[in-house]
């Protein structure tokens, strides 16, 4: 524990010196403010997000979370599912994987633009793309997962009697969740991104959409707070990821 405590601290202590040192270098003028504003900048932009009378800030924090989260658990669903049935059953696995693989060697964010024609510019065309981006890299999660079970593993429940159920409760399930669980923070990543790309390429609210605008009017500022305040409610998901995969793992 005290270990932990420590590299909590080394962290903290330099990403503190980082910031001041940010902070003098656009004092003494080594960096121009106007591409790179200082910390307390940014800092006083996003309080000035939060405290505004209007509370804009929450619809688009709403918007972009809601399209995260369903995408999140709708690409964790379906994923999960055909990779199960594909590591499972050799025809479904030869009809899908090479899908999955076609899906996995292009940037899928370019399917954006075509998810914004057939749902609009709602909330359904954000969660589509954090859906196809989640739901491919939990497909290869569980199908490799299910391959990659040790098969002395199902001889030894066979030796002992298990039918199919016993080997699918004591043998498949924890390997599939070991492998979803160790790919959790970065469906979390990809959820998000899938989220603020929809946004990007149209939209009228989100953070995507606040960044696009912070674009347009050359709001560095803004830009950065946005950022930085997309990678702290990024980095709270994964904490609950990391206490998720530490609790459903203690067995490993």
């Amino acid at each position: 524990m005290k270990e932990i405590h420590w590299l909590i601290l080394r962290r903290a202590a330099a990403l503190a010196l980082l910031l001041v040192l940010w902070e003098l270098a656009v004092r003494v003028e080594v960096l121009d403010p106007f591409f790179v504003p200082p910390p307390s900048a940014v800092a006083v932009t996003l309080f000035q997000l939060f405290t505004d009378p209007g509370g804009q800030i929450w619809t688009h924090l709403q918007a972009t979370f809601t399209a995260a989260l369903w995408g999140l658990a709708a690409g964790l669903a379906i994923g999960s599912m055909l990779g199960f049935v594909a590591g499972l059953t050799r025809i479904i696995a030869e009809l899908l994987e090479p899908v999955m693989i076609i899906f996995n060697a292009i940037p899928r964010v370019i399917l954006a633009p075509l998810f914004v024609i057939w749902f609009g510019i709602g909330l359904g065309s954000k969660i589509a793309v954090s859906l196809v981006l989640v739901a491919v890299l939990s497909f290869f999660s569980v199908y490799n997962g299910i391959r990659n079970v040790d098969r002395r593993l199902l001889e030894r429940v066979e030796t002992l009697g298990g039918n199919w159920w016993t080997k699918l409760r004591e043998v498949y399930l924890p390997s599939v969740t070991s492998w979803i669980m160790s790919n959790m923070k970065v469906a979390v990543g990809f959820a998000f991104t899938g989220a603020v790309v929809g946004e990007f390429v149209a939209a009228s609210r989100g953070l995507g959409y606040m960044l696009t605008f912070a674009q347009s009017t050359y709001n560095v500022s803004l830009t950065m707070a946005l950022i930085v305040l997309i990678m702290v409610f990024v980095l709270m998901l994964f904490a609950v990821a990391g206490a998720l995969e530490n609790r459903l793992l203690r067995w490993r």
